[in-house]
């Protein structure tokens, strides 16, 4: 299928009252479209900063990012933002919802901002995948954790993104939530044959995706193939 991201001589500086702080040194890797990785490394190793930047959320400071085969790292913020609009979806460990909106008006958001005419069947329907359509009405505050989570990973997948990245989507959930979560996102993503980057410390959860990219101090220490391709929980 090709590959959807490649990252060419990354590298992500950030400069903090006159001195340097180099947070990624000369990143290299592609993703094939329709694959799984995972993204591992302490605290502090660069990986939320380097999720950002295939995102597009954020710009190296120098090297060559593309995403579904377009070059992003020169591209303006409205540029990037149609990039991700068009192509990306989000999952966070703290779910990013809008207080204000509710479960259904939440999942809706990127539908209208596509212009869909059937938003709210569609966002309908993608509660009914996660298990809330029962709880459509109710605002984010009303919701547990991994109820929040699972309108998050309902969002996510709105506009049918090539690519989705999950930011620690287990982070605030405990051991029994964090299971159906990782299961909701893997049967999704299967479902829906998006290509699946995350970052995790969850060793187990890393465990699940075809592949590991571990890094340490803003280099990445091993890229590997995970022990089985047919290991999706």
């Amino acid at each position: 299928m090709g590959d959807i991201l490649q990252l060419q001589q990354v590298n992500k500086i950030y400069t903090s009252g006159g001195k340097e702080l180099s947070v990624l040194e000369n990143i290299n890797f592609s993703v094939e479209a329709g694959t799984t990785l995972a993204i591992v490394g302490p605290s502090g190793s660069g990986k939320t900063t380097l999720l950002g930047l295939c995102a597009g959320l954020d710009k190296p400071t120098n090297g060559k990012i593309w995403l579904n085969g377009q070059s992003i790292e020169q591209l303006s913020e409205d540029g990037l933002a149609a990039i991700r609009n068009k192509y990306v979806g989000f999952i966070f460990q703290n779910f990013q919802l809008m207080p204000t909106l509710t479960a259904l008006e939440n999942v809706m958001v990127p539908l209208e901002l596509r212009g869909e005419k059937h938003a709210k069947t569609n966002a309908m329907e993608l509660l009914e995948k996660v298990g809330l359509a029962n709880r459509h009405h109710h605002y984010p505050a009303q919701l547990s954790g991994g109820e929040q989570q699972r309108i998050a990973i309902a969002r996510a997948f709105a506009n049918k993104p090539a690519l989705l990245f999950a930011d620690e989507p287990t982070g605030n959930l405990d051991a029994e939530t964090s299971e159906i979560i990782v299961h909701l996102i893997f049967d999704l993503n299967r479902a829906a044959g998006t290509t699946l980057v995350l970052v995790t410390h969850d060793v187990e959860l890393a465990a699940k995706t075809q592949r590991i990219i571990r890094l340490k101090g803003g280099k990445i220490e091993q890229d590997s193939m995970a022990v089985s391709l047919n290991n999706h929980a």
